[in-house]
């Protein structure tokens, strides 16, 4: 298989933002929400969906910020799948802006779904002693099984929205101030 053909079957974004181990605030940002069944959290016909949501944004002649660069969430039953578009005007139910705050803090995990687990729980560490909460965890695969190899091996974006916690972090400050004394 050559690299063009290999490239009109990549499901991986071409171009993505470079937020490995930033925080980004996508307040009012414009966005496709799709939604998809998920069972235990596990996305049932996945692609088909990504498909959907390509030719949807096609169909309402939008364009995107990064072709392909999609946030997924899963959920125990239905899961959310987010692509960032340019400012659209359009009264299709399924574009709508992120709210403000919508501060995320971004991860590259480079390796699959195997090993994710290390990045998230560590992510989680550090967020915490910041004294952020977190909420919903988003994750964008940067690479696809077709061209991991060629891309320098399997690449996940692990993307989890956060809130200041002024309770987390007044604890955090005091037992600073004991350990100082």
């Amino acid at each position: 298989m050559t690299d063009a053909t290999a490239e009109m079957d990549c499901a991986c974004p071409a171009v993505y933002p470079d937020w490995n181990d930033t925080d980004v605030d996508l307040a009012g940002q414009c966005v496709h929400d799709m939604g998809f069944p998920t069972l235990f959290h596990m996305p049932l016909s996945y692609d088909t969906y990504v498909k959907k949501q390509a030719e949807n944004i096609e169909q309402l002649e939008l364009k995107e910020k990064w072709p392909g660069f999609i946030l997924t969430r899963t959920g125990f039953l239905r899961g959310r799948m987010l692509r960032i578009l340019d400012v659209a005007e359009t009264a299709s139910r399924l574009v709508r802006y992120l709210p403000s705050p919508f501060m995320v803090r971004a991860d590259l995990h480079p390796g699959g779904m195997g090993t994710v687990a290390k990045t998230i729980q560590s992510q989680h560490i550090k967020m915490s002693d910041m004294g952020r909460s977190m909420k919903e965890m988003y994750l964008a695969h940067l690479t696809c099984p077709v061209c991991e190899e060629r891309k320098g091996g399997d690449k996940i974006l692990v993307i989890r929205r956060w809130i200041e916690n002024p309770g987390l972090q007044m604890r955090l400050d005091a037992r600073k101030a004991r350990v100082e004394r």
